[in-house]
């Protein structure tokens, strides 16, 4: 069982302190009485989430916390004391804060953005404010996609959000008009998808007619051939006879067209969908 995220076990038995959850390894964990429900028997599967108590004891329980392993959000500070700070992110047990994980001094009742981490020499769950280093490089072809947004902090350039609870990304000034607040939680779309892994972000969508050439050629050819036999998996020689384009090209348009339902996706073809 892996600390900082939901893990589905079963209960092997039941105690006066609560259900002993067992994974498929035989490993057991407590899950407390309070978080026992009449219907968690002997045999039933329960997903819950996994921690460590005051105690350094793995613990489980059904209530979720703010942010899960490699997550990102918001957290208010709870507690500062010699060994720390320590942050309420949704469970009874606060989140610790290593001084070393702090790039600056923290207070008492104000938030922060964090990363939740995991320690393999202590095997705990901390929290970090090192964020930037735990972005994940995004490769996806995310174009014109619905992502979700966590709000951060304004620059000079417009908004800094995190797309997806893992991508870095940007909403430029020119392209928001309302107050945003640190810590809200939004939709949009992206726009682009830098070569350094960073995404560019807007609130509204981008309209189909805003597409590249190559996606508008595929269109064409579709609307005249009805049916394509090619995939993502077909020969790059033979995606080039037939279209003239790359293989990265064309499934960057076929997503798009995807996307917009222009196109229905099948083992050994593309289909048109006739208006």
């Amino acid at each position: 069982m892996q600390l900082g995220i939901f893990n589905k076990l079963t209960i092997n038995r039941l105690t006066l302190v609560g259900a002993f959850l067992e994974d498929i390894q035989g490993n057991e964990v407590l899950l407390p009485k309070k978080y026992l429900t009449d219907a968690m028997q002997i045999d039933s599967e329960v997903n819950v989430f996994i921690m460590k108590d005051s105690e350094n004891r793995i613990v489980a329980t059904t209530e979720t916390p703010h942010l899960l392993l490699g997550g990102f959000a918001y957290l208010r500070i709870a507690e500062i004391n010699p060994f720390g700070a320590f942050a309420d992110w949704g469970l009874d047990k606060d989140l610790f804060i290593p001084f070393r994980e702090q790039i600056y001094k923290l207070f008492i009742d104000e938030k922060y953005l964090f990363v939740l981490k995991y320690d393999h020499e202590t095997d705990r769950l901390f929290g970090s404010m090192k964020v930037k280093k735990s972005f994940d490089f995004c490769d996806e072809e995310l174009t014109g996609l619905e992502v979700d947004l966590l709000i951060c902090e304004q620059t000079e350039l417009g908004i800094n959000v995190i797309v997806n609870n893992k991508y870095s990304g940007l909403i430029y000034t020119q392209d928001f008009n309302k107050p945003l607040e640190r810590g809200e939680r939004s939709k949009g779309y992206v726009t682009k998808v830098r070569e350094d892994g960073k995404l560019d972000v807007r609130f509204e969508p981008t309209t189909f007619e805003k597409y590249d050439m190559a996606t508008e050629d595929l269109l064409e050819k579709l609307r005249k051939e009805k049916v394509l036999f090619l995939t993502d998996r077909s020969n790059p020689e033979d995606i080039r006879e037939q279209l003239g384009m790359s293989k990265k090209t064309f499934k960057q348009a076929v997503g798009k067209l995807y996307r917009h339902r222009k196109i229905n996706l099948l083992t050994d073809r593309i289909e048109f969908i006739e208006n």
